[in-house]
């Protein structure tokens, strides 16, 4: 069965660091790409991150420099995908959601947002002025 948890979300004021984790089961890294996004109440969720199953990463312009995507594989099978992200901006708060994609049908741009099969459950992150 597989499962996306998120972790980590919280308040911070601006210029201030959160880390953010998904726990994910029932697949490999190597079987998917994973992507974080955010999604703010009335808009799009759109995408801040995200990294192949070849490793490859992605950002968004408005988080490059400040953001960084990594993922872990441990041996008790608890892998992991974790979003560190620094200086962050009161334009940065929304709703934080990772997601497992394994089609990319948007070719050498990687998984379209609707490839995206799999979600968490999303993590509130709110960044104050």
């Amino acid at each position: 069965q597989v499962q996306l948890v998120e972790s980590g979300g919280g308040s911070v004021q601006a210029g201030g660091s959160l880390t953010l984790s998904c726990t994910v089961s029932g697949f490999t890294f190597d079987d998917a790409d994973m992507g974080w996004y955010r999604q703010v109440p009335g808009h799009n969720c759109d995408l801040v991150s995200s990294i192949s199953r070849k490793g490859i990463l992605h950002y968004a312009d408005s988080v490059k420099g400040r953001f960084t995507i990594s993922q872990r594989t441990s041996d008790n099978a608890n892998n992991t995908v974790t979003l560190r992200m620094n200086n962050l901006k009161s334009d940065d708060t929304a709703i934080y959601y990772c997601a497992a994609a394994w089609e990319r049908r948007g070719g050498r741009r990687g998984p379209l947002t609707s490839d995206y099969k799999f979600w968490g459950q999303g993590t509130q992150v709110t960044v104050s002025s």
